[in-house]
């Protein structure tokens, strides 16, 4: 039989718990708190000095430094400097113990907990729990961990669905919160709710302005940033992006749609775009308006006419998307001729047909140069001036004629009330199903018959909305027009630009080079 002889451990563990260490133990703590309000601060400051008194009055431990995170979550590591710090020192050899205050106060993540207390232990640094009195050294240890990170995460879950419940009963009765730091126009009253900042109010109004004069996102950013407009951050460079934003933004016709993002995961805390996954609260008049619906109503439509444009309608030329083939119906656009290799006197910028060349027949529209367009639109637009009253008239009557919703609004409260109709249909269908023993196919048959009713219903009602936005959108256009015509001389000597992008629709060129403009009434003028 072997001779098995046992040789006794000569460098056992020392735990926190050891009271007669020959050599002092390296200390330090960890602090954090989860907000930056002043209870909570004062909080913090409290820990600091009780661990910083409460190592120092331990003779047998050396005082290191007290790691801190102040108004950062527990769910998760990636966001806590003090507590990555503390985590590069201990794998560093840097200190022996740390003491902390609790496990929620460590990490309410479960797996960020363990994985912590494990990457330290292999180093030979212990974790204390002071509130729990738990030692990572100990065998019991880990398993102690593993049940208050636990317990600890399930309590950020609560508090989160609490949060979040909390924050959809005041969606639900329609009170709504603004990022007021990041949001320009308006600013939080007394009543808790928006109030319309004036100064700023005007800078979105211009914005708006400047959209449907015709200039694209990038431009009007720049013009914002020529004449000193801070941006909603309250810097000086403004983005095409954030003009994009304010331009879509309901909020800015007294209107809020809440509950855009969600946050997906209470622990990592990120936010995802709610494409249907959650419920969505909209308000209407939530608050005060800095814009007209009307007029924002119009905004939309004109995005979406510019989306349908492409590339043109995204240029920064006051002409791209203007001028048109009277030929081929394609839109013309700028080409260069001439080199500045050679000699700059033969660069000239012209606008030609982009489908010139495209197929087998070649269109024999000539080119313009833009100086031509701007006389010729001056000769138009006096030609249109000499009947000025009578051209405003004309648009009055168009605005309460063509573009009357009226009868479209009447439609969709009839298609309304059949839906909530075919609604309570379905719903009893189901309810009878439930209760009484009936044949399924006659049951479904009935059922499929309410369903496909209402998906017509909601068919014509897509198609009567965007009908009504088409109407509004013309009817803005149209009041655009008609403050532009009215505040100008009955003769213009010179070319101007903003008046150029709000009245012209489009100019069409013909082969003989006569150029038709179409201005926003409808009118057109030939020269």
């Amino acid at each position: 039989m072997a001779n098995v002889r046992v040789i006794p451990a000569t460098a056992p563990i020392v735990s926190a718990q050891a009271t007669n260490a020959t050599c002092k133990r390296r200390v330090a703590a960890y602090a954090r708190v989860s907000t930056d309000s002043e209870e909570q601060l004062t909080s913090y400051e409290a820990q600091v000095d009780y661990y910083t008194k409460f190592i120092n009055n331990r003779s047998e431990w050396e005082f290191i430094t007290v790691y801190t995170d102040e108004g950062i979550s527990a769910v998760n590591t990636k966001k806590r400097e003090g507590f990555k710090q503390m985590v590069a020192d201990g794998m560093a050899g840097k200190f022996d113990l740390l003491v902390t205050k609790s496990v929620s106060r460590f990490a309410r993540n479960t797996v960020d907990s363990l994985t912590t207390v494990r990457k330290l232990k292999e180093k030979g640094v212990e974790v204390w729990f002071e509130k729990e009195n738990i030692y990572t050294l100990d065998s019991k240890g880990e398993l102690l961990i593993t049940i208050m990170s636990s317990l600890a995460q399930e309590e950020s879950r609560s508090i989160s669905e609490n949060v979040t419940w909390g924050q959809r009963k005041r969606m639900a009765d329609g009170k709504i919160t603004l990022p007021y730091k990041q949001f320009l126009g308006y600013c939080k009253g007394e009543d808790g709710l928006p109030q319309i900042v004036p100064e700023e109010a005007e800078v979105v109004r211009l914005i708006f302005r400047l959209f449907m004069e015709g200039k694209t996102y990038s431009a009007i950013a720049k013009h914002l940033v020529k004449y000193g407009f801070p941006t909603p951050a309250g810097k000086d460079n403004w983005q095409a992006c954030v003009v994009q934003s304010i331009l879509t933004n309901e909020k800015y016709k007294g209107h809020a749609l809440m509950q855009k993002t969600y946050c997906a995961n209470f622990l990592t805390k990120k936010m995802v775009k709610n494409t249907g996954q959650v419920q969505q609260y909209y308000v209407e008049d939530s608050h005060p308006a800095i814009v007209d619906p009307d007029e924002w109503e119009a905004v939309q439509a004109e995005i979406i006419r510019r989306k349908k444009l492409g590339s043109i309608g995204r240029c920064g030329s006051p002409f791209s998307g203007k001028i048109v083939c009277g030929e081929c119906g394609g839109w013309y656009g700028k080409k260069v001729w001439g080199s500045y290799r050679f000699d700059k006197t033969y660069r000239r910028e012209v606008y030609r047909c982009n489908d010139k060349y495209k197929g087998e027949h070649k269109c024999e529209t000539p080119v313009v140069t833009e100086d031509e367009v701007k006389e010729r639109f001056l000769t138009a637009f006096n030609t249109l001036m000499e009947n000025r009253d009578g051209l405003i008239e004309d648009c009055r009557l168009a605005q309460s004629t063509l573009c009357d919703t009226t009868a479209i609004d009447t439609e969709l409260a009839e298609l309304l009330r059949e839906i909530e109709v075919v609604a309570e249909l379905s719903r009893k269908a189901i309810y009878e199903n439930a209760r009484t023993a009936q044949s399924q196919n006659d049951f479904n048959e009935r059922n499929n018959g309410y369903l496909e009713r209402h998906r017509k219903a909601m068919e014509q009602i897509d198609m009567l909305e965007t009908a009504k936005q088409e109407r509004l959108a013309k009817s803005k256009t149209l009041e655009i027009f008609i403050r532009d015509i009215e505040s100008r001389p009955l003769v213009i000597a010179e070319f101007i630009e903003a008046l150029w992008l709000a009245v012209i629709d489009r100019v069409a060129i013909a082969t003989d080079g006569a150029m038709t403009f179409t201005f926003r009434n409808g009118a057109e003028v030939t020269v």
